[in-house]
């Protein structure tokens, strides 16, 4: 404990505005000292990178030494808009579009771009990572899916190339059932697997269900992230 204590001393946390297109996305950085990888959180539908159970798994991360990117895939004029409406959480070309452009930022920060980099998406944000990924088959070495909506993706499903976990609650049966369809159109040579939480439902809200989500996670990172330490020092 006083390890892990110590660590998160150390992480650097960063408040930033990434650029993407015209508009200027909100984002909070954490980077710890020896990181091992990045991953950038596509949250889901409603949410936002405040989110108490995004922070709470991107915390663990950073105590695994894996940095975090929890940003904000609208803006704030977009979010009022989409309160109202609920159509912008659900235009997964939208968010999509918005992630590549992360991503492409992301390579043009020397302290950032030398990380894997993985995508960590939840309800609709899922779909549109899964997108993302297809579209920069280069850059995403890993993939996570939170109570996702991976078949919104579509067609992309079938250009995948980054190891896929899919995490579904065992109460949440709509949901799953859409990740194993999701799952059967992948390409037989790419790595993915779904992840059972026994019994969680589709927020994962149930006591030390979020934590297996994040361990689950966690694991899977570390094993398909570049292990290529890093120091600031």
């Amino acid at each position: 404990m006083m390890a892990m204590n110590a660590l998160s001393s150390e992480i650097e946390h960063t408040a930033v505005r990434v650029p993407v297109g015209q508009i200027r996305l909100a984002a909070d950085l954490a980077l710890p000292p020896q990181a091992i990888g990045l991953v950038l959180f596509a949250h889901g539908s409603g949410s936002s990178r405040k989110s108490p159970r995004n922070r709470h798994v991107a915390g663990i991360f950073n105590e695994a030494e894996i940095a975090t990117l929890l940003i904000d895939l609208l803006t704030e004029e977009e979010e009022a808009i989409d309160v109202q409406t609920a159509g912008l959480r659900f235009d997964i070309a939208l968010l999509a579009g918005r992630l590549a452009g992360i991503t492409d930022w992301i390579q043009t920060q020397p302290r950032l771009k030398v990380l894997g980099l993985g995508y960590f998406g939840a309800s609709t944000g899922a779909g549109a990572a899964l997108v993302a990924a297809a579209e920069r088959p280069n850059l995403i070495r890993a993939i996570v899916s939170r109570g996702g909506r991976p078949d919104l993706a579509g067609e992309a499903l079938a250009r995948i190339v980054a190891p896929t976990l899919c995490i579904v609650g065992s109460r949440d049966p709509v949901v799953m059932d859409l990740n194993y369809a999701a799952l059967e159109r992948f390409p037989h040579e790419t790595k993915h697997k779904l992840q059972i939480v026994r019994g969680a439902s589709h927020l994962f809200e149930e006591v030390g269900t979020l934590d297996q989500v994040a361990i689950h996670a966690r694991d899977w990172f570390r094993e398909y992230l570049p292990a290529n330490p890093v120091s600031r020092a």
